[in-house]
């Protein structure tokens, strides 16, 4: 399959091309599906760091489609990792639903990238929901001995079970405010404005992270950053998808 003009820029951007094959697939619940993956060769090549991503390709009725998904559990001694899929409607939810082993799916590495805060937070502040669980994964990962307040919007009574899902957590360290989504979302933005401003302390010590649907994701970025006073080097915002 061909990747259109956006494979085009992304070759003249120096990203490299790789075809993963399907070894495993997991039912975790009706709506979220974890897909166990070889990787071509790309690890070896690439390393490994917290929150990596790469680019998958899907058929869209005969057209190019591309999505970017969080890595799970990478080995890149075996040359494997997992990826995990919020199912709704489109094509990469879709081609999740049906994956089998022995299936292959094309992907691309760029743009992938963490640095670790500097000076290391006191306290990690995180939005998101099941299609950012595994980038909070692979981030609760990074800083192990930070605690973490987690508020978590859902959209299915199977979302809130987190245990389940694989975000793994140390009760004694974390605390985890499951929300469910209701107004497109609003309902969350009310929910972390109503507690943020007492937990955050000096927001030169906080670290933000917030990946959400687009909406959601601005305009909790743009109340932190400009009515909480936390700089935009502790901010990560980055919408997972479009209501």
């Amino acid at each position: 399959m061909g990747h259109g003009w956006e494979g085009v820029v992304l070759k003249l951007l120096r990203g490299k091309d790789f075809k993963f094959t399907v070894t495993r697939t997991d039912e975790v619940t009706e709506h979220y599906r974890r897909i166990h993956v070889t990787d071509g060769g790309m690890l070896a090549l690439t390393g490994v760091h917290p929150t990596m991503w790469v680019r998958l390709w899907f058929d869209d009725a005969g057209k190019p489609h591309q999505r970017a998904y969080t890595l799970v559990d990478p080995d890149p001694e075996t040359g494997t990792f997992t990826l995990e899929f919020a199912l709704h409607d489109g094509a990469a939810s879709e081609w999740a639903r049906k994956a089998a082993p022995g299936d292959t799916i094309e992907a691309t590495v760029q743009g992938t990238g963490f640095e670790t805060p500097d000076p290391a937070p006191a306290r990690l502040f995180v939005v998101a929901d099941p299609a950012s669980l595994p980038a909070v994964k692979s981030l609760l990962g990074a800083l192990p001995k930070t605690p973490a307040t987690i508020w978590f919007e859902t959209q299915h009574a199977t979302d809130g079970d987190l245990d389940r899902l694989g975000l793994r957590l140390d009760a004694g360290l974390h605390d985890v405010r499951t929300v469910e989504r209701r107004t497109s979302g609003g309902h969350l933005v009310q929910e972390v404005k109503a507690a943020l401003p007492d937990l955050l302390g000096d927001p030169e010590d906080a670290y933000v992270w917030i990946t959400c649907d687009t909406t959601t994701t601005r305009a909790l970025a743009s109340y932190v950053r400009k009515e909480l006073s936390v700089p935009r080097h502790r901010v990560h915002a980055l919408g997972y998808w479009r209501s």
